[in-house]
Protein backbone atom coordinates (compact mmCIF):
# COMPACT_ATOMS: atom_id res chain seq x y z
CA UNK A 1 0.00 0.00 0.00
CA UNK A 2 2.64 1.99 -0.53
CA UNK A 3 1.05 4.64 -3.05
CA UNK A 4 -1.13 5.85 -0.96
CA UNK A 5 -1.70 6.19 2.83
CA UNK A 6 -5.29 4.75 3.78
CA UNK A 7 -7.27 5.94 6.87
CA UNK A 8 -9.06 3.11 8.64
CA UNK A 9 -11.56 3.61 11.50
CA UNK A 10 -11.81 0.16 13.28
CA UNK A 11 -15.38 0.14 15.05
CA UNK A 12 -14.41 -2.62 17.99
CA UNK A 13 -15.58 -3.28 21.64
CA UNK A 14 -13.27 -5.75 22.10
CA UNK A 15 -9.52 -5.37 23.15
CA UNK A 16 -8.29 -8.97 21.97
CA UNK A 17 -9.46 -8.35 18.26
CA UNK A 18 -8.19 -5.16 18.42
CA UNK A 19 -4.52 -5.63 19.43
CA UNK A 20 -5.02 -8.56 16.51
CA UNK A 21 -6.40 -6.76 13.70
CA UNK A 22 -3.71 -4.15 14.76
CA UNK A 23 -0.88 -6.25 14.49
CA UNK A 24 -1.91 -7.77 11.08
CA UNK A 25 -2.54 -4.41 9.91
CA UNK A 26 0.82 -3.22 10.88
CA UNK A 27 2.41 -6.62 9.72
CA UNK A 28 1.50 -6.48 6.14
CA UNK A 29 2.23 -2.34 6.16
CA UNK A 30 -1.55 -1.40 4.83
CA UNK A 31 -1.62 1.82 6.85
CA UNK A 32 -0.05 3.98 8.85
CA UNK A 33 -3.42 5.83 10.11
CA UNK A 34 -5.51 3.55 11.94
CA UNK A 35 -8.04 4.56 14.29
CA UNK A 36 -10.16 3.02 16.71
CA UNK A 37 -13.80 3.44 18.06
CA UNK A 38 -15.38 1.41 21.02
CA UNK A 39 -18.80 1.66 19.68
CA UNK A 40 -21.56 3.33 16.69
CA UNK A 41 -21.94 6.55 19.02
CA UNK A 42 -18.25 7.34 19.46
CA UNK A 43 -17.98 5.97 15.97
CA UNK A 44 -20.24 8.76 14.84
CA UNK A 45 -18.89 11.30 16.99
CA UNK A 46 -14.81 10.78 15.85
CA UNK A 47 -16.23 11.16 12.04
CA UNK A 48 -18.79 14.16 12.98
CA UNK A 49 -15.90 15.77 14.75
CA UNK A 50 -18.25 15.53 17.86
CA UNK A 51 -16.00 14.21 20.22
CA UNK A 52 -14.52 16.75 21.92
CA UNK A 53 -11.23 16.38 20.32
CA UNK A 54 -9.85 17.89 17.19
CA UNK A 55 -11.53 17.21 13.98
CA UNK A 56 -10.17 15.03 11.71
CA UNK A 57 -8.28 16.50 8.81
CA UNK A 58 -9.67 13.97 6.33
CA UNK A 59 -11.99 10.89 7.12
CA UNK A 60 -11.08 7.52 6.75
CA UNK A 61 -11.80 5.90 3.35
CA UNK A 62 -12.48 2.74 5.28
CA UNK A 63 -14.35 1.61 8.25
CA UNK A 64 -13.77 -2.06 9.68
CA UNK A 65 -17.03 -2.60 11.46
CA UNK A 66 -18.09 -5.03 14.61
CA UNK A 67 -21.21 -6.15 14.68
CA UNK A 68 -22.08 -6.77 18.28
CA UNK A 69 -21.16 -4.17 20.36
CA UNK A 70 -22.64 -1.77 23.62
CA UNK A 71 -24.85 1.52 23.33
CA UNK A 72 -24.71 1.61 19.54
CA UNK A 73 -24.17 -1.83 17.34
CA UNK A 74 -22.73 -1.79 13.79
CA UNK A 75 -26.26 -2.22 12.44
CA UNK A 76 -27.66 1.23 14.18
CA UNK A 77 -24.21 2.49 13.07
CA UNK A 78 -24.95 1.66 9.55
CA UNK A 79 -28.54 3.06 9.51
CA UNK A 80 -26.66 6.53 11.01
CA UNK A 81 -23.69 6.45 8.75
CA UNK A 82 -26.04 5.90 5.58
CA UNK A 83 -28.30 8.45 6.74
CA UNK A 84 -25.82 11.21 6.78
CA UNK A 85 -24.25 12.45 3.66
CA UNK A 86 -21.34 14.29 5.01
CA UNK A 87 -19.76 10.54 5.93
CA UNK A 88 -22.55 8.22 4.15
CA UNK A 89 -19.44 7.46 1.00
CA UNK A 90 -17.07 5.52 3.25
CA UNK A 91 -16.68 2.58 2.69
CA UNK A 92 -17.62 -0.23 4.97
CA UNK A 93 -16.40 -3.91 5.70
CA UNK A 94 -18.26 -5.56 8.40
CA UNK A 95 -15.84 -7.67 10.64
CA UNK A 96 -17.48 -9.94 13.05
CA UNK A 97 -18.15 -13.00 14.86
CA UNK A 98 -21.41 -12.58 13.95
CA UNK A 99 -22.82 -15.35 11.34
CA UNK A 100 -26.11 -14.96 11.29
CA UNK A 101 -28.04 -14.14 7.85
CA UNK A 102 -30.08 -11.55 9.55
CA UNK A 103 -27.37 -9.55 10.38
CA UNK A 104 -25.62 -9.82 7.11
CA UNK A 105 -28.62 -9.29 4.71
CA UNK A 106 -28.85 -5.68 6.83
CA UNK A 107 -25.41 -5.40 6.53
CA UNK A 108 -25.76 -5.33 2.78
CA UNK A 109 -29.00 -3.68 2.69
CA UNK A 110 -27.00 -0.65 3.94
CA UNK A 111 -24.36 -1.07 1.50
CA UNK A 112 -21.14 -2.54 2.80
CA UNK A 113 -18.34 -3.41 0.44
CA UNK A 114 -18.22 -6.81 2.00
CA UNK A 115 -18.95 -9.18 5.48
CA UNK A 116 -16.55 -11.14 7.16
CA UNK A 117 -17.10 -13.46 10.02
CA UNK A 118 -13.96 -13.16 12.05
CA UNK A 119 -11.56 -15.89 11.78
CA UNK A 120 -9.96 -17.85 14.73
CA UNK A 121 -6.57 -17.73 13.87
CA UNK A 122 -4.04 -15.00 13.03
CA UNK A 123 -3.45 -16.58 9.40
CA UNK A 124 -6.73 -16.58 8.58
CA UNK A 125 -7.15 -12.30 9.63
CA UNK A 126 -3.96 -12.10 7.13
CA UNK A 127 -5.38 -13.89 4.55
CA UNK A 128 -8.50 -11.67 5.42
CA UNK A 129 -6.41 -8.04 4.93
CA UNK A 130 -4.40 -9.41 2.26
CA UNK A 131 -8.08 -9.82 0.15
CA UNK A 132 -9.19 -6.46 1.51
CA UNK A 133 -5.76 -4.63 0.30
CA UNK A 134 -6.19 -5.96 -3.20
CA UNK A 135 -9.55 -4.30 -3.50
CA UNK A 136 -8.30 -0.93 -1.43
CA UNK A 137 -5.27 -0.64 -4.33
CA UNK A 138 -7.68 -0.29 -6.75
CA UNK A 139 -10.02 2.09 -5.10
CA UNK A 140 -9.97 5.82 -5.91
CA UNK A 141 -10.99 7.51 -2.91
CA UNK A 142 -12.61 10.89 -3.17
Amino acid sequence: MSEQTITILHVEDDQVDKMVIERVIKRLNLTNNLLHSSNGEEALDVLRGTNGKEKLEQLPQVILLDINMPKMNGLEFLKELRSDPSISFISVFVLTTSNDDHDRKEAYEHNVAGYFVKPVDISQFETTFLTLSNFWKICVWP
